[in-house]
C-alpha cells in the first residue's frame, strides 16, 4: 500500500463503516478466543485492530512495511515495527495470536506469509485472516491499492493450510452491499477508500451491521474472513 492511501486510511479509520465493522468482527473473534496471550497484527497500517488486540488485552505488537504506517501506529501509543511480511522478525512460536486482515492479496509469494504465520505462532495458537475475494470483481480500485489477487474459498483454504494451519471456519463478509460495490467498481478509476457523507456512511453502516444476525455468511460477499489454529 502507497504512503498516499496508508494516510487516507488513518485518517477515515476511525469512522468509516467498512473499517468499524471490520473492528466489531475482530472483537467478537476474540471472545471465542478465551484468555488473551501474545499478539501480532501484521500489515497494521496505521494500527486500528491492533488497538482493538489491546483494548482486549492481548499484549499486541503492529508490524507494516511501511515506515510511515509504523510511525502513525507509535503516536498511536502502540508497539509497532517495520517488517515484511515474508520474513517476520519474531521467533517460532512466539505469537499465540496473528491477524492479518487486507495482507495476502498484496504479496505474490503469499505462501510464503502463511508459512511464516504457522512459524511464529505457537502450538494452539490461532490466525484470523480477511482477504478480497473473486476475481469477478476485481477494478481498478485493487490495482490501485496493490491487489495482486483476490480470493475464493478454496485458494484461500489451500495456502493456510500447505502452510501447516487447521482452517476452523471460512465465511463471508460484505453479502448484503456486494451487488452496489460490483457497480461502483465497474465505474471505479482508482482506490474508493475516502471519507464519506454522514448519510452515507450511516446507511452502509446499517446495511452490513445486519449480517451479524442474517443467515448469508456461506454466499458470496467482498471480503473473505477464515480462523484457523496451528496444529499442536
Amino acid at each position: 500500500m502507497e504512503r498516499s492511501e496508508i494516510r487516507r486510511l488513518v485518517a477515515v479509520e476511525d469512522t468509516h463503516w467498512w473499517y468499524r465493522e471490520r473492528r466489531a468482527i475482530l472483537r467478537a473473534q476474540l471472545r471465542r478466543l478465551g484468555r488473551p496471550g501474545r499478539a501480532l497484527d501484521i500489515g497494521a497500517a496505521g494500527g486500528g485492530n491492533t488497538r482493538v488486540l489491546a483494548e482486549a488485552g492481548w499484549a499486541a505488537t503492529a508490524a507494516d512495511t511501511s515506515p510511515e504506517a509504523v510511525e502513525s501506529a507509535r503516536e498511536r501509543g502502540l508497539d509497532a515495527v517495520c517488517a515484511d511480511a515474508r520474513a517476520l522478525p519474531f521467533l517460532a512460536g512466539s505469537m499465540d495470536l496473528v491477524t492479518a486482515f487486507d495482507v495476502l492479496e498484496h504479496i505474490r509469494e503469499d505462501d510464503l506469509v502463511a508459512a511464516e504465520i504457522a512459524r511464529v505462532l505457537a502450538p494452539g495458537g490461532h490466525a484470523l485472516i480477511a482477504v478480497p475475494c473473486d476475481m469477478a470483481l476485481w477494478s481498478a480500485h485493487d490495482e490501485a491499492v496493490g491487489h495482486v489477487r483476490r480470493y475464493d474459498r478454496d485458494t484461500l483454504t489451500v495456502v493456510v493450510e500447505k502452510a501447516g494451519l487447521t482452517v476452523e471456519r471460512v465465511w463471508s463478509w460484505n453479502v448484503l452491499l456486494r451487488p452496489l460495490v460490483a457497480m461502483h467498481r465497474r465505474r471505479s478509476e482508482g482506490s474508493d477508500l475516502r471519507r464519506l457523507p454522514f448519510p452515507v456512511n450511516a446507511g452502509l453502516s446499517a446495511v452490513v451491521k445486519a449480517e451479524r444476525w442474517l443467515p448469508v455468511r456461506s454466499l458470496k460477499g467482498v471480503t473473505l474472513f477464515l480462523r484457523a489454529r496451528l496444529r499442536r
